[in-house]
């Protein structure tokens, strides 16, 4: 702590009870514990509100970028739908409509005019 050692604490400690004196010594201690201890609390909130904070802002970021995915997969799956109308429709306007053949029109065993001269 601080390159303190055990030594130099005692140092402290029997010049503080000369300075202090013996009655008012236990008093100042307990002061200093409770200012201690208060410290480590307060140190302890603001770093779990730090904490709290960034969990919430890393939450926060993982939503958008989720939301940011849906939309993009949304976006492909109806860019891929338009693809498919879009040729379905110029499919059907490249092919010609085919009539219905009369069956007396053609020769029964399969032959064509062409064939038999």
């Amino acid at each position: 702590m601080f390159g303190i050692g055990g030594p130099e604490l005692l140092i402290i400690c029997l010049v503080a009870l000369v300075v202090i004196g013996p009655k008012k010594l236990p008093e100042m201690l307990r002061s200093l514990g409770k200012g201690v201890a208060e410290f480590k609390r307060v140190g302890n909130d603001v770093k779990s509100t730090l904490d709290d904070e960034v969990t919430k802002a890393e939450a926060e970021a993982r939503k958008r970028e989720v939301e940011e995915e849906l939309a993009r997969r949304k976006a492909e799956k109806a860019e891929a739908e338009a693809g498919t109308a879009t040729a379905e429709t110029e499919t059907a306007e490249a092919e010609p409509v085919e009539t219905p053949v009369d069956a007396a029109a053609q020769p029964a065993n399969g032959d064509s005019d062409e064939q038999k001269a």
